[in-house]
């Protein structure tokens, strides 16, 4: 019967991708006959030295050739042990079959021939098999248990569905054959209420009755397409399926496993509706790795809770990248803040006359590889999905432990300055946090800048004043971040409280490309020194904008030319030397 290509049948196509992880450490066909074949040679050569009666020169002696009989009977019996071993019932009955036939030969030399030296040789074979016998008996109860284990490290214990790992083994073999098909990421919407109204217990019913209808739908065949279905999460299920022509296929087999979800559920006389979002990619169209085909279905279903209602499907599209990219860095973001890999560096900021003032500490965060995440990913990110307040504390921490390694080094009149972001400064625990930190580190407050943009005091002019106020009550230093970006206001300028003003690069990188340019710096620098403030400008990295920055009166300088941002290791050591 002439076999089927891998991925023709829907039934075998995961069976045999399992069967292939418990086949992987199986040893190769080919050792089979390496072993069968030195069990020839040797068994031949057994017979020969058998019957020989002459003697061989060994180094300085002679010794009868028969006694190398021993050598040759333990290498052969090795030999068949090693096949029983190595590849069970096949290899064990091969073994058996072998030892059984050598005992006509060794009867016949002992009654024809009266060759009683065959006599060790028939007791020899008698523990040959019994030696093979145990070793594979013991050798199938290992790996009867070794098949135990793999069936639960690849099947979901509430459904019987494949779990993700399964899932993700059976893309990897997909994608590694080249074949095409597309992996349908589900999530059921707002399954965490039932849980919490209901119980759990009731919620592992609706799973386990999801899964038998979407099961039985897949086994069907109906939807035109051979589908597997897969439980991979709590509430998340994931659909491979091939055998489409186009994308209104995939949608109309997701169409189908939609309407099954939709129909009533009934769970101790209670009936429940669901619903679910269908996000779904394509290989090799939308990506070409099993690692990147999941995350671009996940962005697709992500991107459906945007839509209205909820309750549809959508293809990943060029369009889903940022949020691809959003969902990526947000599990980075996550996990940096778990394993506590967020950390400062720290650029340096001295006075007109190069006297150090102190230093900015810059957030920055490591990947699970050890690289460094670009804040241009990061934060925005961050700010987005709610984590940005996590970071900014993480930061502060780092560099509040960073000052009291100064303070203990002897220098009492830096300055630490950090960004704080408009919606951490609003949260309500905001104030009590700050105090927590340097409570915790044993730092003077009188040694920390708070860095606030401008805008803060658009939504909120109040709250933003408040929340300032209570700030340099705190003792700490405030200055008021890239003036002149965004909604410069002089009433809000001079209702801040604070101590210093930052001019943006971006003022600085044209300030001598004009006159207008320059006098524009001139005139925030004088505004500033108006209202009672320092002025500081960041982003200086050329001599001609250092000296006309000096020549109009700027105190501050925080720029490449001066010092790039640092570990804290060089930091400590710009200080300390």
């Amino acid at each position: 019967m002439k076999k089927k290509p891998f991925g023709q049948d829907s039934d075998n196509d995961l069976n045999e991708t399992i069967k292939k992880l418990s086949r992987k450490k199986d040893a190769p066909k080919f050792v089979f006959v390496i072993i069968f074949v030195l069990y020839i040679v040797t068994s031949i050569a057994l017979r020969k030295v058998a019957g020989d009666a002459s003697m061989i020169r060994v180094l300085d002696g002679r010794v009868p050739v028969q006694s190398f009989a021993g050598v040759f009977s333990s290498i052969s019996n090795v030999c068949l042990i090693l096949l029983a071993v190595l590849f069970g019932r096949v290899g064990f009955i091969v073994s058996i079959a072998c030892l059984l036939l050598q005992f006509p030969m060794l009867a016949a030399g002992l009654i024809l021939g009266r060759n009683y030296t065959t006599i060790p040789g028939a007791f020899s074979n008698l523990l040959a098999i019994v030696a093979v016998i145990v070793v594979y008996i013991n050798h199938s109860r290992v790996h009867k248990y070794q098949r135990k284990i793999l069936a639960q490290a690849t099947t979901d214990p509430l459904t019987g569905l494949p779990n993700r790992f399964a899932c993700a083994e059976l893309v990897d073999e997909y994608v590694a054959m080249n074949v095409g098909f597309a992996l349908v990421s589900i999530d059921i919407n707002n399954f965490k209420s039932i849980n919490e109204s209901m119980g759990h217990e009731t919620g592992d019913k609706a799973l386990v009755q999801i899964a038998a209808r979407w099961k039985a739908l897949a086994d069907s065949r109906s939807t035109g397409t051979l589908d597997f279905v897969a439980r991979v999460g709590g509430d998340e299920y994931a659909i491979i399926t091939r055998g489409f022509a186009s994308d209104e296929d995939i949608e109309k087999t997701i169409s189908a496993y939609e309407a099954e979800l939709e129909k009533k559920i009934t769970i101790d006389n209670c009936d429940y509706f669901l619903a679910a979002r269908f996000g779904y990619a394509r290989y090799p169209r939308d990506a070409w790795s099993s690692a990147e085909l999941f995350s671009c279905a996940d962005a697709a279903a992500h991107a459906v809770r945007t839509r209205a209602g909820g309750n549809c499907f959508l293809k990943f599209t060029s369009e889903l990248l940022q949020i691809k990219k959003t969902l990526l860095v947000e599990r980075k973001i996550r996990a940096a803040l778990e394993k506590d890999l967020v950390f400062c560096y720290f650029q340096p900021q001295y006075d007109i006359n190069k006297k150090l003032r102190g230093f900015e500490a810059l957030a920055r965060m490591r990947d699970a590889d050890g690289s460094i995440i670009s804040p241009a990913d990061f934060i925005p990110v961050a700010e987005k999905v709610g984590l940005i307040d996590q970071v900014d504390a993480r930061a502060l921490k780092k560099a509040a432990a960073f000052m009291k390694s100064l303070l203990e080094g002897g220098e009492n009149d830096l300055t630490i300055c950090f960004n704080i972001s408009a919606r951490h400064l609003m949260k309500n625990n905001f104030i009590d946090e700050v105090k927590g930190i340097l409570e915790q580190s044993g730092v003077p407050s009188k040694h920390f800048e708070m860095e606030i943009t401008e805008s803060v005091m658009i939504d909120s002019a109040e709250k933003a004043l408040d929340r300032i106020n209570q700030i340099k009550a705190m003792g700490m230093q405030v200055a008021i971040d890239d003036f002149g970006t965004g909604y410069s206001s002089l009433s809000y300028l001079q209702r801040l409280p604070a101590d210093l003003l930052k001019i943006d690069k971006s003022f600085i990188d044209v300030m001598n490309t004009s006159d207008a340019s320059r006098k524009y710096v001139a005139t925030i620098i004088s505004i500033g020194h108006v209202l009672n403030l320092k002025v500081i400008s960041e982003g200086v990295e050329e001599p001609d904008q250092l000296s006309a920055l000096k020549e109009i009166g700027c105190d501050y300088i925080q720029g490449y030319i001066w010092g790039r941002p640092m570990t804290q290791e060089e930091a400590r050591k710009l200080v300390l030397d």
